[in-house]
């Protein structure tokens, strides 16, 4: 085997890290390599004894964690940005990731969750106002009364859930009271709204 440079070691470890910082999540080989200019053999063996001497936690694949990261992890949250949901007319929320944020865990708490940006007034009386981050705990059920990211054939709305089992009905409350119910036989819940994220106007 090729003897090994230890200044390769530093390069490798402060890409990965600056890459996670970027796109949130670990570099492949091949964009290590190219990061680098070192070639992809060589990336694939550096790792290999980086990880043998626990430099990194690495099983072959992108999920690179370093120590820096290991720790980072440990206080910070990584959590996708996947879209838009109405808080007016139900629309649509893209399952594409647009983006990844972290959120530190002395403040939002560790889970699985993600943000999606609010659109429209539905919901100005509970604190959410038009381009508001929501952030959404993913679940698929609910407590009567907590505000829900609902599906109701593709389209998708912000409101807050009443079932009213013995009419077999669901009811969708905006809280903006010029704005009726929307009643619903069914839905699915794709989480609930566990914060909201201002800007400063």
């Amino acid at each position: 085997m090729r003897s090994k440079n230890p200044a390769n070691f530093g390069i490798l470890v402060q890409f990965i890290d600056n890459y996670i910082d970027s796109h949130g999540r670990s570099p492949s080989t091949q964009e290590i390599a190219g990061g680098t200019g070192l070639s992809p053999a060589t990336v694939s063996r550096y790792l290999s004894h980086m990880r043998e001497n626990g430099m990194i936690d690495y099983s072959g694949h992108r999920n690179i964690v370093t120590k820096r990261n290991s720790i980072r992890a440990a206080k910070t949250n990584s959590v996708p940005v996947l879209g838009t949901v109405s808080c007016g007319i139900p629309k649509f929320a893209e399952e594409n990731i647009e983006d990844y944020v972290k959120l530190p865990v002395a403040l939002f708490g560790k889970g699985d969750f993600f943000l999606l940006r609010a659109s429209g007034n539905s919901m100005i009386e509970a604190g959410i106002d038009d381009g508001d981050m929501v952030l959404v705990k993913r679940q698929d059920y609910a407590q009567p009364g907590q505000i829900v990211v609902a599906l109701m054939d593709e389209e998708a709305t912000l409101k807050r859930y009443f079932p009213e089992p013995k009419a077999g009905l669901i009811r969708l409350h905006p809280e903006n009271k010029e704005l009726d119910d929307i009643i619903v036989k069914s839905c699915l819940i794709q989480g609930v709204a566990v914060n909201v994220i201002k800007g400063l106007s």
